[in-house]
């Protein structure tokens, strides 16, 4: 990978950027047309696990590739959005994809599309899937992108596994603006006969999420029915009719992250995989997913901290990743906890930080960089003052990070968006 090679892909991508005058315009006409003319490479994809939700289908995407690739698999996953470099989202084999075949595979479906109306996500979409179908892996993991029913990603017609992690509001300008309506998208990827992995939800949206799987035809493998897990003493617990497994704590921070290794558990449970417990316990404790809850200990934005303060780094973005936050925040009495916020419009600022608040001294806002649809930093300012939060604005992160880091030793968490994370990664090891 070199500073030519990635000026080359940002290329591509900026004109595959153009190939359509909205970035999100639900369909799956566009997709499967593009589709067929590649030949199809959704049907040479093998064992494929799908996951939707609002919250957690990384995380939960994470622990699958980890456990199963600690027993020895080979894993091809694709997952968004990306932090730092759009090659994230393409992992084949273990590996993220390099440059060159990224472009490749990028031009040929520009090629092929033939300069037709598609968006960005379902072309991208469709060049990860022509990679998977040409190197082909043990198991596939597929993170939607927005929603389920009509996602790019939706068109297989027999896989292996589908999963939704906890629905909550979010994108319900796109997806409804009721948690129901919501979760009625995300039951769009069943499939019948396939099993239809639940992970822990709201009454009101599992309620529609087991009507859907009945609908279809999907069997169900629920938490807190046909499946169960939970933190004890010693680490995590699960238990089904065929596991019963004690398991160390999951590698990533927050008591959210139980539910969603649970239900990546669940998911390999359900498919009947024989795996090893030293494989599973493995997996859980040494997952990596970067900007969740992440403890940045080294980097450009760490050197410039004054002794004794720590900086976290979190995506989260939507009312439920604000409450994940606020539970951690309750147990950080220890020391004073300063919030650098920034977030997109369309996300509801005063939601997030609803849970947040009563534990956060001070904020200090920022726009998000280079992102068209962010909320200025005195909006989201606005946004903290409603919470009882006090804040002030900085005009970058670099001065974000300064003011919040003053007076006695604390914690810095920046937080509010995945795009914000993103630009902190590429900034703090920039050095």
């Amino acid at each position: 990978m070199t500073a030519e090679s990635e000026a080359r892909v940002d290329a591509v991508l900026a004109r595959l950027l153009n190939l359509h005058p909205k970035l999100i315009d639900l369909s799956l006409d566009r997709m499967r047309r593009l589709l067929r003319a590649l030949g199809d490479p959704q049907d040479a994809m093998p064992n494929i696990i799908h996951v939707a939700g609002t919250n957690g289908k990384g995380s939960t995407i994470a622990f699958l590739r980890s456990c199963l690739e600690a027993a020895g698999k080979r894993i091809n996953v694709f997952s968004k959005p990306h932090l730092v470099r759009f090659n994230e989202r393409i992992r084949i084999a273990g590996k993220l994809i390099d440059d060159e075949p990224l472009i490749s595979l990028l031009e040929e479906c520009e090629r092929v599309n033939a300069g037709r109306s598609i968006t960005y996500f379902e072309i991208t979409t469709a060049a990860a899937f022509l990679a998977f179908a040409r190197q082909p892996a043990d198991l596939t993991l597929i993170e939607t992108g927005l929603g389920g029913r009509f996602d790019a990603s939706n068109v297989f017609a027999q896989p292996l596994i589908t999963a939704i992690t906890p629905v909550s509001l979010d994108h319900q300008h796109f997806l409804g603006d009721t948690v129901a309506r919501i979760a009625f998208e995300k039951a769009g990827i069943f499939k019948p006969r396939v099993p239809a992995v639940l992970a822990p939800q709201t009454n009101e949206a599992e309620s529609v999420l087991v009507t859907q799987a009945i609908e279809v035809g999907a069997p169900l493998y629920r938490f807190g029915q046909e499946w169960r897990a939970w933190p004890g003493n010693t680490g995590l617990h699960y238990e089904s009719r065929r596991w019963k497994l004690d398991l160390p704590s999951p590698g990533l921070r927050g008591r959210h992250q139980y539910d969603n290794a649970g239900t990546a558990l669940a998911c390999l449970d359900r498919a009947g995989l024989v795996l090893e417990t030293g494989a599973l316990a493995a997996g859980l404790s040494g997952v990596e997913w970067p900007a969740r809850l992440e403890h940045l200990t080294t980097g450009t934005l760490v050197d410039m901290l004054p002794p004794e303060w720590e900086l976290w780094l979190d995506g989260g973005h939507n009312q439920a990743g604000g409450a994940a936050l606020g539970a951690i925040a309750r147990e950080w009495q220890d020391k004073p906890l300063r919030l650098v916020f920034g977030m997109l419009e369309g996300h509801d600022a005063v939601a997030f930080l609803k849970s947040l608040a009563p534990n956060v001294a001070s904020a200090v806002t920022i726009a998000v960089p280079g992102e068209p649809t962010t909320r200025s930093a005195d909006n989201a300012a606005e946004a903290a003052r409603q919470n009882g939060i006090a804040a002030e604005t900085a005009p970058d992160i670099f001065t974000a990070v300064k003011k919040a880091a003053s007076g006695q030793p604390g914690r810095v968490l920046i937080c509010g968006s995945l795009y914000l994370a993103g630009h902190v990664l590429a900034m703090n090891r920039a050095n």
